[in-house]
């Protein structure tokens, strides 16, 4: 493998703040930055291996390593929660469209496993990447194997994720070779969810009324096998710009109320044929301190279908963490969607 020194010259830091430090008589760099990008210069990669020696503090903070790194707002990342070592929430894989790091949408099995990795003391972590294939290895230990990375495959640079204060980066170690993996663990589709949606072009949280009556731009949707539509991959979240709408149009043999499971991040509003029927708040600490806003299953709608044609229309509405909406009828039978 290919080692970069992060003594050596050749990084672009971003907006990171960086200063050289020792830990047990071994050097390396400090640094501190929100969610920022720290990479060598000329590595890309399509697929491969990359190392990090890392050392962290207890405090709450969400480093590691990214790839296939287009810009600052797409890449593939890996982290760890120092302050969740032990817990199932200890590491992520998440996808970054947009320049949103969709972490409440991206969450448990696949994506989360309870871990533990020292804290002040140097650790590896080692993600391997080929494809749609990931490993991912935290201090010896593999803790993600056959999850299926959500961005299409594409040449990009590498590097650290700098996500809070005192990450202390010793060295970073890469290879262009594609490594061996399995394929994806196979992921059986959710019985009558909606797999395709159409989102507006972002607007204003505060805009709504005024937009349930202009026109809009519409963008096709392919949700993932569970229903996930993560919004992000189409729409970019800005200071003013935090909703879209996103719709689909189910068609009824006969006027009914059905059940429909809904989940969303951040905000929902939701109108049926024009007419309102349900708003709710799952952002996140919304509820209490603890409160993750974690995409879910949590919520049913009891809608008041019409003979043919229905349209559904959901206006979400993201602050940060990951921008998403699924919709699942248990019982489909006598609908049809459009």
């Amino acid at each position: 493998m290919h080692a970069v020194d992060p003594l050596w010259d050749g990084w672009d830091w971003g907006s990171a703040e960086h200063e050289h430090a020792e830990l047990a008589g071994r050097r390396g760099v400090r640094l501190s930055g929100a969610g920022v990008l720290a990479s060598p210069h000329g590595v890309k990669l399509l697929d491969g291996v990359v190392e990090a020696d890392l050392a962290v503090t207890a405090g709450r903070s969400f480093h590691g390593i990214a790839w296939r790194i287009a810009d600052e707002t797409g890449y593939e990342s890996f982290f760890v929660r120092p302050h969740q070592v032990g817990n199932p929430d200890a590491i992520q894989y998440t996808p970054v469209f947009n320049g949103l790091s969709s972490w409440q949408l991206y969450h448990g099995d696949g994506f989360w496993r309870e871990t533990r990795f020292p804290v002040g003391e140097w650790f590896t972590i080692r993600i391997e990447f080929a494809a749609d294939r990931l490993r991912a290895e935290v201090a010896g230990s593999v803790v993600l194997e056959g999850t299926r990375l959500r961005r299409p495959a594409a040449e990009g640079a590498v590097g650290v994720l700098v996500g809070g204060d005192d990450l202390l980066l010793g060295e970073l170690r890469w290879s262009a070779e594609p490594p061996e993996l399995p394929p994806p663990r196979p992921e059986p589709e959710l019985p009558g969810v909606i797999r395709r949606w159409e989102v507006s072009e972002p607007f204003a949280e505060g805009d709504l009324a005024a937009q349930l009556r202009a026109e809009h731009r519409w963008t096709a949707l392919e949700a993932e096998p569970s229903g996930l539509a993560d919004l992000a991959r189409v729409a970019r979240l800005e200071d003013d710009t935090d909703t879209v709408f996103a719709r689909f149009t189910v068609e009824s043999d006969l006027a009914r109320r059905v059940p429909l499971q809904l989940g969303f991040s951040d905000r929902a509003v939701v109108h049926v044929n024009g007419e309102p029927l349900y708003r709710g708040d799952d952002a996140y600490r919304s509820r209490d301190h603890r409160f993750l806003g974690s995409i879910g299953w949590f919520d049913t709608l009891y809608l008041p279908l019409v003979q043919g044609p229905n349209e559904f229309v959901v206006a979400v509405s993201e602050s940060f963490g990951g921008w998403g909406v699924q919709a699942r009828f248990p019982d489909a039978a006598g609908l049809r969607l459009a």
